[in-house]
């Protein structure tokens, strides 16, 4: 059996977002258009739906944490760094060495930052609340203007 995704372009306060969900849950929020059907309506899924709503709160600041269903598609080693960056609290923020030690792998700084990189949930799964070690940004898929613009909503 095939499975059905559904891609949905939201045209957010911080540039448009692209929302794939499965039959399962969302699978990804991302910066681009994905080679994925477009949706004719969010509502064609319900976790599309959910999505929209829960996002557009967020960035009204109505909303700190998400609720949707996802269905997280990724490497063992990548959803462990994944369900480790959720349980940063809304307006704190942790370095890359931080966020290894919290998976039990202070010396991966370097595959956590890919990992972080890879997170294919932007907003939902906060990556954008890791940061350099010396208090810098560092990088940011959607681009370091709009993780300064997260960042501050969050204050």
């Amino acid at each position: 059996m095939t499975e059905t995704k559904l891609q949905w372009k939201l045209n957010s306060s911080i540039g448009p977002l692209y929302l794939v969900a499965s039959q399962h849950g969302l699978q990804g929020v991302y910066w681009n258009k994905q080679t994925i059907k477009m949706a004719k309506d969010p509502s064609e899924s319900k976790f599309l739906k959910q999505a929209v709503k829960e996002i557009l709160q967020y960035l009204s600041g109505e909303r700190k944490s998400f609720s949707v269903a996802l269905d997280i598609q990724g490497t063992e080693f990548q959803k462990k760094v994944w369900n480790e960056l959720r349980q940063i609290p809304y307006g704190k923020t942790i370095s890359y060495k931080e966020l290894a030690q919290n998976v039990k792998n202070e010396k991966a700084c370097r595959a956590v930052g890919t990992a972080n990189g890879r997170n294919p949930l932007s907003l939902i799964i906060p990556c954008h609340r890791v940061i350099a070690a010396n208090g810098t940004l560092g990088g940011y898929a959607g681009g370091l203007d709009i993780k300064t613009t997260l960042l501050s909503l969050e204050k």
